[in-house]
């Protein structure tokens, strides 16, 4: 371990330890050896200390944030478990859905097609489906950060374009979220572009975006996320199981490896 390496040093440079491979020496050290040299070292030698941990910083910083990830990790775990009993109900009906219907997980996503973060959730998501095809499905639910920004028009062509197609939504969706800057800049100019591209009936959707059709769906999902006190985007359900924001992608596989364990509740 680099930090077995970088205090074995410090005990060698305080005479500690006699070894011309102080790192291996440190290696063969029972856990409370090593503890209690350590101890001697900080309190005679505590200037030396700081001083061999700034050469190391690098070093220092990776072993914290291994720390904090595995921190992390540990308190997931033990969030998903208490949850795998708990059914949290959110409305799915005429929703699109990708992937198959019959998989035994299903990633329900709330989010919005401007955020950067809800980006970083769609790269990651778009690895598990790949990953476990067939195992593993999408639904998308709408929160839109403001009702008056391109976001929220975005989910009324999506949502108009399902009623049409759901593979021609899902088209809109990658485009949506590949070309978010070009969606920001140029607003229902590229939604309408889009749309054309996908080959969706244009008055149709303008008419289901007019008419309501499309704000009814996304004002059930604004619903949704207000029961379950969802306070920001990315947020996941897979299964029953909870991921609040854009969780790296080691760790929303052990969600989803947990929900395929464990099954629906």
């Amino acid at each position: 371990m680099e930090y077995k390496k970088i205090v074995a040093t410090l005990l060698v440079l305080c005479g500690l330890v006699c070894s011309t491979q102080p790192a291996a020496a440190a290696e063969t050290m029972s856990e409370s050896d090593f503890a209690a040299m350590l101890g001697k070292v900080l309190e005679k030698n505590p200037e030396l200390v700081l001083s061999v941990l700034r050469k190391h910083s690098e070093d220092v910083l990776t072993i914290a944030q291994d720390g904090a990830n595995a921190r992390r990790t540990q308190m997931l775990e033990e969030q998903w478990k208490k949850e795998l009993g708990e059914k949290k109900v959110v409305d799915l009906a005429g929703r699109p859905v990708l992937g198959s219907k019959k998989a035994g997980v299903s990633i329900v996503a709330f989010s919005d097609f401007t955020c950067p973060y809800c980006y970083q959730g769609y790269k990651t998501v778009k690895l598990m489906m790949k990953k476990y095809e067939g195992k593993v499905n999408l639904i998308f639910k709408h929160m839109p950060l403001d009702k008056k920004q391109v976001g929220y028009l975005a989910a009324q062509y999506f949502v108009a374009a399902s009623l049409q197609s759901e593979a021609k939504a899902w088209a809109l969706y990658d485009a949506f979220f590949e070309q978010r800057d070009a969606l920001i800049a140029t607003g229902e100019a590229f939604l309408k572009k889009q749309a054309k591209s996908a080959g969706l009936d244009m008055e149709r959707l303008a008419k289901d975006i007019q008419d309501g059709a499309a704000t009814a769906i996304i004002d059930k999902d604004l619903a949704d996320s207000e029961a379950l006190n969802i306070q920001g985007t990315p947020f996941f359900l897979v299964n029953n199981l909870t991921i609040r924001g854009a969780l790296d992608p080691d760790n929303f596989e052990k969600a989803v490896l947990m929900a395929m364990r464990y099954g629906r509740r």
